[in-house]
């Protein structure tokens, strides 16, 4: 099995941070990704500023860590204001590298896809879904969240002309493996994966795999522990 995940990093955050040159590690990556997804949420609710202490206890990080993975990156808060969420959403994306608009593929029209593709769970981080595949007929031609349901032959072709840069599966774990190969072969090299299949695929292709029993059992750990 060769799946493996990583997150690019501009060279000078890296180097301040005594990362190397060119990458985060896993742990500044993920701790980051979510200051992200907290303060987009902040900004949902109308705050403009928040501080360490609000993103420690929304993230259950540390202030202290907070303070020091974002001091890394430069100066960004203010003493006694915290930090503007603006501008703090707006770093964080350039130092993940996630800044402007990627395309994303759906494969899976079922419950799981129709949740995904009516939410704004991918959209409020800049990315945009352009189309959903699958492979019932019957489907083919309908609209889920005002996306176009298209039949799984169109792969190939609408990858390259879309640019699609991520393939998103809520398939059936007996289907799992046969769309990631599809879409390595297309040239898509980030694969989010939401079945419990486990994804035999080339070295330079990330795959993340979504669990919720495993985030539970993680979640559980701590709370028993």
């Amino acid at each position: 099995m060769s799946a493996r995940r990583s997150t690019d990093l501009p060279a000078a955050g890296a180097a301040r941070n005594g990362l190397g040159s060119e990458r985060l590690s896993l742990g500044v990556a993920a701790r980051l990704a979510r200051y992200l997804q907290v303060l987009i949420q902040a900004r949902k609710m109308g705050r403009e500023t928040i501080s360490s202490q609000d993103l420690a206890s929304w993230t259950h990080v540390n202030s202290t860590q907070i303070r020091r993975d974002l001091s890394g990156f430069g100066k960004f808060g203010k003493r006694g204001v915290g930090y503007n969420v603006d501008s703090l959403v707006s770093e964080i994306r350039k130092i993940l590298r996630t800044s402007g608009q990627h395309n994303i593929a759906l494969f899976g029209a079922g419950h799981l896809g129709r949740a995904i593709a009516t939410s704004d769970i991918f959209a409020d981080h800049g990315f945009r879904i352009v189309s959903i595949f699958d492979v019932s007929p019957k489907l083919t031609g309908k609209k889920i969240g005002g996306i176009e349901v298209r039949p799984l032959d169109d792969l190939e072709d609408f990858v390259s002309s879309e640019e699609v840069v991520v393939g998103v599966l809520a398939v059936p774990a007996d289907a799992a493996q046969d769309v990631a190969d599809r879409l390595v072969e297309a040239g898509v090299r980030v694969i989010f994966n939401y079945s419990e299949q486990l994804l035999d695929v080339p070295p330079e292709v990330t795959v993340h795999t979504s669990s919720p029993a495993v985030d539970l059992l993680y979640a559980l750990y701590f709370y028993l522990a």
